[in-house]
C-alpha cells in the first residue's frame, strides 16, 4: 500500500482536467508500457531531462507510485541528463509534501536520497546522473524526454527503444520567488496526474 498521504494527494488530483492535447502527447507513453506488459516483459522507463534535477526525477518518481497504485508489476523507473548537477532540495521537499519519505544517505554535492512510497518496497535511489550512467539500463527502455532542451540536444539516445517527449515547463523558473513552493506543487501535481492517467490506461493481462 502506498502511504496514506501519497493516497490523499492522489485522490485531490483531477486526471479529468488533462487536455485532449496532453493526452495525445502521453498516448505514445502509454502504448509502449501496454506493449511490454502484453508481452510480459519489463517496462523500462528513462526520464531525460537536461539537469536530472526536478523534472525528470518528480517525473520518475510519480511514474513507480503510479504504477505501484495499480498494481502494475515490472516497471522499473529511471532518470538521467544529458549533464549531471544534484537533485534540487526543492524538488525533493516537494515530494515530501506529497507523502513520500525522504531520507539522506550521502550529503555532497551531489546528495544521494531513499525516496520511499511504501513501506515494504525498496526506495527510489535519488541522485543526479547522466542519462547513460551506469545506473540506467543501456538497451531495451523507453526515453522519456521531459524537457524542451533535453530533447533538442540528444536527438539520439543509445539503446532506447523509443524516444517519447513528454515536456514540462520548468519550475526552476520560480526559484528564489514568493511562488516556489506553490509552483513546483502545481509540477510535481501536474506530472502526478499525467502518470496516474498512463498507467490507469493499461489493461492487465488476464489469465
Amino acid at each position: 500500500m502506498l502511504y496514506q498521504q501519497i493516497e490523499n494527494t492522489i485522490a485531490s488530483l483531477n486526471l479529468d482536467a488533462i487536455s485532449n492535447e496532453r493526452k495525445q502527447t502521453l498516448q505514445p507513453l502509454i502504448d509502449y508500457i501496454q506493449t511490454k506488459v502484453t508481452e510480459n516483459k519489463n517496462a523500462n522507463l528513462n526520464f531525460i531531462c537536461t539537469h536530472n534535477s526536478r523534472r525528470s526525477h518528480l517525473s520518475q518518481v510519480w511514474a513507480q507510485a503510479a504504477a505501484h497504485f495499480y498494481q502494475l508489476k515490472n516497471v522499473y523507473c529511471y532518470s538521467g541528463g544529458t549533464e549531471a548537477t544534484a537533485l534540487f532540495p526543492m524538488a525533493a521537499k516537494t515530494l515530501e509534501q506529497a507523502g513520500f519519505k525522504i531520507e539522506v544517505l550521502s550529503e555532497s554535492k551531489n546528495p544521494v536520497y531513499a525516496i520511499k512510497f511504501d513501506e515494504n518496497e525498496h526506495p527510489i535511489v535519488g541522485f543526479s546522473k547522466t542519462f547513460d550512467h551506469s545506473f540506467n539500463p543501456k538497451s531495451e527502455f523507453a526515453a522519456i524526454m521531459t524537457c524542451s532542451d533535453a530533447d533538442a540536444n540528444c536527438p539520439f539516445i543509445p539503446g532506447a527503444e523509443k524516444r517519447i517527449p513528454v515536456k514540462y515547463d520548468d519550475p526552476k523558473t520560480f526559484d528564489n520567488t514568493p511562488q516556489q513552493a506553490e509552483k513546483y506543487i502545481e509540477r510535481s501535481n501536474q506530472i502526478a496526474a499525467e502518470m496516474l492517467y498512463v498507467f490507469s490506461k493499461i489493461k492487465i493481462n488476464e489469465f
